[in-house]
């Protein structure tokens, strides 16, 4: 297998607003280009490239405070809306497999069989003030005109069929692009946008794997280059979410000005490279995404969202790891991994320095900070119902990454909505 970025994959034939084209990936990623956003974006290039501090590994999860983080009038010690807890909630999911016909099926838990719905009635409660409920009709007649776009890997695909499923309530969305990897949906009553576009390490980075999580060799990661499927597109984006992590961890060979430099747990016969932890590589990445973010000009709101805990018990996925619980965990019940304290410490610390920059700029730059209340949540994952028939093949690895659609993950939408519209200033650009 060869690179995503540069293989042929067989011709297809892609629906783009009426007009239908044949290509290669290649080809159908520069069409994202163009259909992703509405106008080109001009590019800024990225400072911050000097020498980096030492990667953070300890628990840092008061580096970042409420006012930090940047969200509406949560701002006071009383109210930060990412620390609470689940509370029942009898009304249960605002959709289901049945009614939303968007979710992945790798992530349609109910449709695949699962037999428990215990994981379905349960609500976000941050400590110190109310949450109230996604509201549909209000998002989308709040964002009429604008154009929202989720940048990242599967876990952001993940998060937008969550939006996307609560939305089709009130319209359904016409897919107008879709070429695997991105995809690009509108609401013609509202004339909104949401937009999916692939980027798991925001760098440009060749990938040698497939779908179904296959490698045949380390991807080819260029961390002193921005991956312009999302830096050639952002400036025209009304808000964006931006997520990563989940891949740096990988196995990995790292460029920088187009040499390798390094390599985390690769195969050095073929590159003779030195070993470069991920920690390293992955403070360098965020410096630079933070950095191109905060002296862009952007106009609306740019999103970091921190990264997503795995809840893989009895080993990994690799090794027969599962995640079978049916209900979720008290606070400390879980504790993030080495790895993920790693990933988070690295995040919250760029994040800071960034929303500093970004506040002296006049960008506005917020925090997702969906760590610790996805930690509670080890029974939100499709486990071994990631597949239709799953016991067909028991053999098969469980999904404790993704979410369940419905599921734990469209409480982040109900924080998003507090956010980005019920503390909205009048007259506020959103």
């Amino acid at each position: 297998m060869t690179a995503h970025l540069m293989s042929p994959l067989p011709k297809v034939e892609v629906i783009l607003a009426g007009t239908v084209s044949f290509g290669t990936l290649q080809e159908r990623r520069l069409l994202a280009v163009r259909f992703l956003s509405s106008q080109p974006a001009k590019s800024v290039p990225g400072k911050g490239d000097g020498a980096l501090d030492k990667p953070v590994r300890s628990n840092v999860k008061h580096a970042v405070g409420a006012q930090d983080k940047g969200y509406g009038n949560a701002t006071s010690e009383e109210c930060d809306l990412f620390e609470g807890e689940w509370v029942p909630n009898p009304s249960g999911p605002g959709y289901t497999n049945e009614t939303c016909n968007l979710i992945d099926p790798r992530q349609g838990c109910m449709t695949n069989g699962r037999p428990d719905t215990g994981y379905l009635y349960w609500r976000w409660s941050p400590r110190g003030c109310e949450l109230p409920r996604f509201d549909a009709r209000r998002f989308l007649d709040f964002m009429r005109n604008k154009a929202w776009a989720f940048v990242g890997d599967s876990i952001s695909r993940n998060h937008c069929q969550s939006l996307l499923c609560l939305l089709s309530v009130v319209e359904s969305p016409i897919r107008l692009y879709d070429d695997e990897y991105n995809v690009r949906y509108h609401f013609p009553s509202f004339n909104l946008s949401i937009s999916v576009i692939w980027s798991p390490f925001l760098v440009k980075a060749a990938i040698f794997e497939n779908h179904a999580g296959v490698s045949t060799s380390e991807p080819e990661v260029h961390l002193d280059e921005l991956d312009p499927n999302w830096n050639d597109l952002f400036l025209s984006l009304d808000y964006a979410i931006i997520s990563t992590g989940q891949w740096f961890p990988k196995h990995s060979i790292y460029y920088m000005n187009g040499t390798v430099i390094g390599c985390h747990n690769c195969n050095r016969t073929r590159t003779n490279a030195t070993q470069l932890h991920f920690d390293t590589a992955y403070q360098k990445v965020l410096r630079h995404v933070m950095d191109r973010v905060a002296t862009s000009g952007h106009r609306g709101t740019i999103f970091f969202q921190t990264m997503t805990p795995q809840h893989f018990e009895n080993g990994e996925w690799n090794d027969g790891g599962t995640c079978s619980r049916t209900s979720p965990s008290k606070a400390g019940e879980f504790t993030l991994k080495e790895m993920n304290r790693v990933l988070q410490g690295i995040e919250l610390g760029e994040f800071k320095q960034g929303k500093s920059k970004a506040d002296k700029n006049g960008v506005d730059l917020k925090l997702l900070d969906f760590t610790d209340m996805n930690l509670m949540r080890p029974d939100g994952h499709p486990g071994r119902y990631g597949r239709p028939h799953p016991s067909e093949d028991k053999r098969a690895p469980n999904d404790c990454l993704h979410w369940c659609l419905p599921g734990p993950i469209d409480a982040w939408n109900d924080v998003i909505m507090q956010i980005a519209v019920n503390t909205a200033r009048p007259g506020e650009l959103r």
